[in-house]
C-alpha cells in the first residue's frame, strides 16, 4: 500500500494538483483536499495500492504540501 498526505494547512491554493490529479484532488473553499481521505492529526491521509497521478500532483506542488510515502 502506499499512503498519501497531504498537510492542508500548508496549501496554498495554487491549483496545481487538482489540474494534474482531478481523480484524488478537487477544491474545498481557497485549499485542495485530498479526495476520500482522513484527517490523522495535522494531516489527511488516504491509502492506496498505486499513488498514480498524486505522485506528479507532489512534484508539482510549490509548498510540497503533499507526500508519497511507499
Amino acid at each position: 500500500m502506499v499512503k498519501i498526505t497531504q498537510d492542508q494547512d500548508a496549501c496554498i491554493g495554487c491549483g496545481a494538483c487538482a489540474a494534474i490529479c482531478p481523480k484524488d484532488w478537487a477544491f474545498k473553499g481557497d485549499k485542495a483536499e485530498l479526495i476520500g481521505s482522513k484527517k490523522e492529526g495535522n494531516l489527511f491521509v488516504k491509502e492506496v495500492s498505486d499513488a498514480g497521478c498524486s505522485k506528479e500532483a507532489a512534484n508539482a506542488c510549490p509548498v510540497q504540501c503533499i507526500k508519497i510515502i511507499e
